[in-house]
């Protein structure tokens, strides 16, 4: 039985991503130790950051980044959230914009290159 998601990223800088997603997105630190933390949401998927290079990954993957990987949040507010981030002196990386398929959404990165996209679903 799955109790709960953790999605794990490859990041160069540990603490600069941990304190990116506690600072604006709410996150906790769990644990932390040389090369690793643990960050904890009551609403979204827990997140993992590891130092590449780490030996607990397999050989093949220890070097490699979160490169390509975006993690989405939905949010009840779009225009909020994007105001907020702006505000804190986040960096909008990919402006707002409208799907077709009625997303919303805008994206941030984190400082290791981590994209976060922010999404607003609408009714068509």
């Amino acid at each position: 039985m799955i109790t709960k998601s953790t999605l794990s990223l490859n990041v160069d800088d540990v603490t600069a991503s941990s304190d990116f997603f506690t600072t604006h997105f709410g996150y906790t630190r769990q644990m932390a130790a040389d090369g690793f933390a643990s960050l904890a949401h009551d609403d979204a998927v827990d997140l993992v950051l590891l130092r590449r290079g780490t030996e607990v990954l397999p050989e093949g993957f220890r070097d490699q980044h979160a490169a390509g990987l975006i993690v989405a949040f939905t949010v009840t507010d779009l225009a909020a959230e994007h105001d907020r981030l702006r505000a804190a002196g986040v960096g909008i990386t990919m402006p707002p914009r409208e799907e077709p398929w009625g997303e919303r959404l805008f994206q941030v990165t984190d400082p290791n290159g981590v994209v976060v996209q922010l999404v607003e679903w609408v009714k068509l």
